[in-house]
């Protein structure tokens, strides 16, 4: 059993990976997925596979392998101000990183059959909001995650940009996910042994593209044995923002934009000063393998020709990269949230700052 891509040491190395093997292929969603740690979504004694392009499974709680969600978020095309659906929202890492992109102004639901799972979600989320210097690099759209089966859902809600579900989805239900769709939005779903992207053109238009081979668990089907009623599940309201949360975000917004001048001006043009070592290549493995756990199967890209004529090459790079890095040890600098800095320098009531800190631990 091996993954698309090699395993990680650390989430970079991970995204690195994926990368380097064209998962991940646009700069807001690198972004989004070096923000949050994979490992921090998964129970304690599981962590040292988090950074393996595999898919894990835990009693209800279940996570795909990282390809599988770089594709789905690439496929999705995010933008700030969306609104977005997920449909098997399970531990809600794919909502959070989905969140950074949407921003203050965006939609971001999530349906969860399990109630258990959708504690652990609440539980992870609180996590990074309170502990992630990631959270102040971004304005987050954060979830929120209702309890129910995603196919009763409301037929009286409201329809979304972006919409993507987590499981198999029958041929009968393939009408029923799309009406869940704007027009001009994307649907991205296992459907047919395929992950599938269909883009709503028009009312009754639809553009379909085949993206990856895959196999999920399907749906479960509603079951009405216990009352013989229907159990429709209503989402969340799209809620307006207070005029202090529009203010925060305006004074965050603001606060970023002068510490992004204040850097320009101490590096001159505005280049970053140069890293204090550079990161060791990492090739992806070529690997032609499908992968089973759990029902969930995914096939690996196939390699590149041309990767069999850069071997040598890319060797040898590896190899002068290794030897740069030989004479200093030291590891980098920990990041500094320039934001929070700032933030509590301001001659400003404690409880201001923290305000507008979100009442961070960190």
């Amino acid at each position: 059993m091996g993954g698309a891509v090699s395993a990680g040491e650390d989430n970079d190395e991970l995204i690195d990976n994926l990368k380097e093997a064209q998962y991940i292929r646009t700069e807001l969603v690198e972004q989004a997925f070096r923000a949050i740690d994979r490992a921090d979504y998964y129970l304690e004694e599981f962590k040292d596979n988090a950074y393996k392009d595999l898919a894990w499974k835990h009693g209800n709680i279940h996570l795909s392998a990282p390809c599988i969600y770089s594709e789905v978020m690439e496929a999705l095309d995010l933008q700030p101000g969306l609104s977005f659906l997920n449909l098997g929202s399970g531990t809600g890492y794919l909502s959070s990183m989905v969140g950074l992109i949407l921003g203050p102004f965006g939609v971001n639901h999530g349906v969860e059959l399990h109630s258990d799972v959708i504690e652990y979600a609440k539980q992870k989320l609180d996590f990074f909001i309170k502990t992630s210097d990631s959270f102040d690099k971004f304005e987050f759209c954060e979830p929120s995650f209702v309890t129910g089966n995603c196919l009763e859902i409301s037929p009286d809600c409201t329809q979304y940009d972006r919409v993507y579900c987590g499981a198999g989805v029958q041929k009968e239900h393939e009408d029923y996910m799309k009406n869940l769709l704007k027009v001009g939005g994307i649907l991205v779903m296992p459907l047919e042994e395929k992950l599938t992207k269909i883009t709503r053109t028009g009312p009754s238009a639809w553009e379909t593209k085949k993206i990856l081979a895959v196999s999920f668990a399907p749906l479960i089907q509603p079951n009405h044995a216990d009352s013989g009623k229907s159990r429709l599940v209503h989402l969340p309201p799209v809620a307006v923002r207070s005029l202090q949360d529009l203010a925060r975000i305006a004074i965050r917004g603001t606060i970023k934009k002068i510490i992004h001048q204040e850097t320009m001006s101490k590096n001159g043009n505005g280049l970053k000063n140069p890293p204090r070592f550079k990161r060791r290549r990492v090739r992806r493995r070529r690997m032609e393998t499908i992968v089973f756990l759990d029902k969930e199967v995914f096939a690996s890209r196939i390699s590149n020709p041309s990767d069999d004529n850069n071997n040598s090459e890319d060797l040898e790079d590896e190899s002068r990269e290794e030897e740069e890095t030989k004479p200093s040890e030291l590891k980098p600098d920990p990041p500094v949230n320039f934001l929070r800095e700032k933030v509590l320098s301001l001659p400003l009531p404690d409880p201001l700052k923290y305000y507008l800190l979100y009442y961070r631990e960190k």
